[in-house]
């Protein structure tokens, strides 16, 4: 009885093991999306009301959740049964995320009055910001189902030869990870001024420390967030990109002698702006008639 405890036992330590080692795998393999990810769903979360901004990012957060819990299942009965759809998915992703990238560009040449963010700041009622507020919502957490289906599919890519037992368990472990994490560091990101203002509370003394600290908190913010913007447009753009390129092998050997970070860019900017081109088309033949 006691011997078949033991063994069960070293089964789990064994099982755990080879779970931290190919955890450790993964995340490599991820960190690039994961990135990107913290990226986007930053700039995303930002902009808000100060004592809206938590509200909103936890809504985000339970999107998130969500998201992980539909993706997981899912992606482990496609990978075992039609894996090819997979591969679809990951396209029709790809093609959203370079259009939202596209968009904001195109939104940043030719400012569009109407757009969320300057739609906001001229809200007059709270009705009003409550609906920009739930439109914003639905699409960080579109974005993020999309770039969770991709987060997800690249894990369990790094370990389909080992158990099954092993795959669920490393690729929740990544899933955990790009909730908890990338959007804990949104929170901190997102409040970092409340921490500058407390810090320069403490300190009467403006030549000291904790002052000097928060005011650089207070400052900083604005750049971080404008920063956070042009990141997250980049990444929207490098992530379809590198979709692509994951799907056909052959993007990879034209222009061999750009770097394929750059490369994978280019790619997610031509695929965005003939998407968004064709959404305007249209949307005007919709006006028409």
């Amino acid at each position: 009885m006691a011997s078949g405890i033991f063994a069960i036992l070293d089964d789990i330590a064994a099982l755990m093991d080879d779970v931290a080692v190919m955890s450790k795998v993964a995340a490599k393999k991820t960190a690039g999306i994961l990135g990107d990810d913290l990226a986007v769903n930053a700039e995303k979360a930002s902009g808000f009301v100060s004592s809206r901004e938590i509200p909103v990012l936890w809504k985000i957060t339970k999107g998130s959740f969500i998201n992980k819990l539909i993706i997981l299942p899912l992606a482990f009965l496609l990978s075992a049964f039609v894996p090819v759809v997979i591969g679809i998915i990951l396209l029709i992703g790809g093609f959203y995320l370079a259009y939202e990238g596209a968009e904001k560009i195109m939104h940043f040449l030719k400012p569009n009055k109407q757009t969320k963010k300057e739609n906001l700041k001229q809200a007059q009622s709270e009705a009003e910001v409550l609906s920009i507020e739930k439109e914003r919502i639905k699409s960080a957490i579109i974005t993020d189902f999309i770039l969770s289906v991709e987060i997800i599919i690249i894990a369990l890519g790094t370990v389909e030869n080992e158990s099954i037992s092993i795959q669920i368990l490393v690729v929740s472990i990544i899933a955990l990870l790009a909730t908890v994490g990338v959007y804990g560091i949104v929170a901190l990101i997102v409040r970092m001024d409340d921490a500058g203002f407390a810090l320069m509370q403490n300190q009467e003394e403006e030549s000291g420390f904790r002052y000097k600290l928060g005011e650089l908190l207070v400052k900083s913010l604005p750049k971080v967030v404008k920063s956070l913007s042009v990141i997250g447009t980049i990444a929207l753009l490098m992530v379809s990109g590198g979709i692509f390129t994951h799907e056909f092998h052959a993007l990879n050997d034209f222009l061999p002698s750009i770097p394929s970070i750059l490369k994978e860019m280019i790619y997610g900017l031509i695929a965005g702006i003939t998407v968004f081109l064709i959404v305007q088309g249209i949307k005007t033949l919709i006006k028409k008639k």
